[in-house]
């Protein structure tokens, strides 16, 4: 108990007190003839009180008439010297113990799970109808549920978010959860059914076994979304939500990669355009311009020159022949390989023609674009680890070829920082939730037919991190098992150094008959009766 002097004293009398701590700053206030014999005295007191004897004419004293408590108690803390120590080693208990608590917070997760309960009809509504009857949490308490600190999300709104990178850092030691990729058999054109099957084993995970289960999934391109395929969400009971904030736009990643994408193309033009209307030397004034009487090199600019084979890094102490093979790239026109994309089926600018304005001066050729998944730099966001992986990465992408046969590359172009700026945010996984609030990281978008068609490494290390030990990540690998989850493995794998657990194989019905031997699955044309009625010969053929 805790209580005022009047009422300790009254206590103290009747000698019943095991433990006595005594802090009322009153110079040996309590007696040795009112402790119980035997009894703990612990006296945090301290007080000076007069004494000739002393060179200072003052000593300290606790709060304990020490000499007569000292024959009763069974222990009893000096004063001074006493409580000190023992003050020091509690605390160094709780230390221990806080820490221990903290260890086992970070190595051994255990998510506070609040799942979403589900209202399930019959029939089954539409999709849209599902998602949209479905009120998802508070993206920060998801954050807060899978305890991840207030630092580490970065909202956009209140149904999605960033989460940065630095969580790598700080759950470093922490043991990675169960690697999961769910694959197809070849599909039909209209999809088997990959995305529902990983949000749905997440779901049950999750929801009705109480593990700590991510899902990783790729960014819908908005061309298929408004296309015959359709959004990438899930389906019934198994979506992402909201639905319309993940098919359309999500946190702006899939524009940022059209904005670099087409900076590069334009300053490739450009390049090109300025070296065949300038000097050698004009050119180079322009490239390593005066500021304040002085020129220096920038970093992306030295590299440049060690590519080339000179050592200098003083501007004005280049040769004339030196400052030509800096400053011009000798870019061949016909072997331009980059072309600029755009995220919407728009088939009237696969062939296009640009340089027709009379200020272009009649420098016209013939190009494309191409959809914004298509980009490389998707590619290259998908497969970066971290951001200086990334913008190596960038450097290294070709463009085009000099007229000597050698690649020409973004860092030849001076613009590694540029792209790099424009996707600073992007190389963070956005955090989603399923119909039933498990969490969904939704972070890039390559095409399985023209990169690796997997969703991106860091949201996957970052989501075996989080889920820990005893939890499991569910990753996609894009469309068949035959082109999606052999990039998966050679080059997803091998660029993250992760090796799954397990893999979970999609097959349909309706594509295994289709491999049978079955009609062509046209979309947009309604399914031959061979897949709507029972065909066992046709399904034995497909297997």
């Amino acid at each position: 108990n805790v209580c005022p002097p009047d009422l300790f004293l009254y206590i103290l009398c009747f000698g019943v007190t095991d433990i006595v701590v005594v802090a009322i700053g009153s110079p040996q206030f309590v007696k040795g003839e009112w402790l119980k014999p035997g009894a703990t005295v612990i006296d945090c007191g301290i007080n000076s009180i007069p004494d000739p004897t002393k060179k200072s004419g003052s000593r300290l004293v606790g709060d304990v008439e020490f000499d007569s408590a000292q024959k009763v108690a069974g222990y009893i803390t000096p004063v001074p010297g006493g409580v000190g120590p023992m003050t020091v080693a509690m605390l160094m208990k709780n230390t221990v113990i806080s820490a221990q608590r903290t260890a086992k917070a970070l190595l051994e997760a255990r998510w506070n799970i609040n799942h979403l309960p589900l209202s399930l009809h019959s029939p089954v509504p539409s999709d849209i109808e599902i998602a949209k009857a479905q009120e998802p949490k508070d993206i920060q308490q998801l954050g807060r549920e899978l305890g991840l600190a207030p630092g580490e999300i970065l909202p956009y709104g209140s149904k999605k978010a960033k989460v940065t990178l630095s969580v790598l850092d700080r759950l470093k030691n922490r043991t990675n959860g169960k690697y999961i990729v769910v694959a197809g058999i070849t599909p039909t054109p209209l999809g088997e059914g990959k995305s529902t099957t990983t949000v749905g084993l997440a779901q049950a995970l999750y929801a009705h076994k109480h593990k700590n289960t991510f899902a990783c999934v790729r960014q819908p391109s908005m061309g298929p979304t408004f296309g015959i395929k359709g959004g990438a969400a899930g389906g019934g009971y198994s979506q992402v939500i909201p639905m319309e904030e993940f098919n359309l736009h999500l946190t702006g990643d899939i524009h940022a990669i059209t904005a670099a994408n087409n900076l590069l193309a334009a300053q490739l033009d450009t390049r090109i355009f300025h070296e065949a209307t300038q000097t050698d030397s004009a050119l180079y004034d322009r490239l390593v311009p005066k500021l304040k009487g002085q020129r220096t090199f920038s970093a992306i600019q030295l590299r440049r020159l060690q590519r080339l084979g000179i050592t200098k890094t003083d501007p004005e102490s280049l040769t004339d022949e030196e400052k030509k093979m800096f400053a011009r790239l000798d870019i061949d026109p016909a072997t331009i390989t980059w072309t600029r994309v755009v995220d919407v089926n728009d088939r009237f600018l696969r062939k296009i023609i640009i340089g027709a304005s009379d200020t272009e001066k009649n420098m016209t050729r013939e190009t494309s674009f191409s959809i914004t998944v298509a980009s490389e730099i998707m590619a290259v966001l998908a497969l970066a680890k971290n951001l200086e992986d990334m913008k190596t990465r960038l450097a290294n992408m070709v463009v085009a070829m000099d007229r000597s046969g050698k690649p020409v590359t973004a860092d030849d172009l001076g613009m590694t920082g540029a792209l790099a700026v424009l996707l600073r945010d992007s190389i963070q996984p956005t955090l989603m939730q399923t119909l039933e609030g498990s969490p969904v990281f939704v972070h890039t978008g390559p095409f399985a037919n023209i990169a690796h068609g997997c969703s991106s490494v860091i949201a996957d290390a970052i989501a075996l991190k989080v889920a820990g030990r005893e939890g499991y990540v569910i990753t996609e690998a894009g469309f068949g098992s035959d082109i999606g989850m052999e990039k998966f493995f050679d080059i997803k794998c091998r660029s993250s150094g992760l090796v799954p657990d397990a893999i979970v194989l999609v097959s349909s019905v309706r594509a295994l008959k289709m491999h049978g031997g079955g009609h062509p699955v046209t979309p947009g044309r309604p399914l031959d009766q061979t897949y709507l009625q029972e065909n066992l010969e046709l399904l034995e053929k497909g297997l």
